[in-house]
């Protein structure tokens, strides 16, 4: 008796870079609330690296840039106002 498995399927790069590309946006867009001093160079290395690959969701990536680029806004809007690396509630 002969015992045969499937191959393992391997993900394709488009399929990967499509994930970076939703995972930038999900990422900036929860980095606006928390954690945006990693959350946003995050989002935008993501994004950057999907649009390289050449994802099929280029507006859900350059969102995640957007967002990422904003995180980063934010942080620095909140540095200068009160001199910390984060939120003070």
């Amino acid at each position: 008796m002969e015992l045969t498995t499937a191959a393992p399927r391997r993900r394709s790069a488009a399929r990967d870079a499509d994930g970076m590309a939703v995972a930038s946006f999900v990422l900036g867009l929860v980095g606006l609330l928390a954690l945006n001093i990693v959350l946003g160079p995050l989002s935008v290395v993501l994004a950057s690296t999907a649009l390289f690959r050449g994802t099929t969701r280029r507006g859900r990536a350059f969102l995640g840039l957007g967002l990422g680029v904003a995180d980063l806004l934010v942080l620095a809007a909140f540095m200068s106002a009160d001199s910390t690396l984060s939120w003070s509630f």
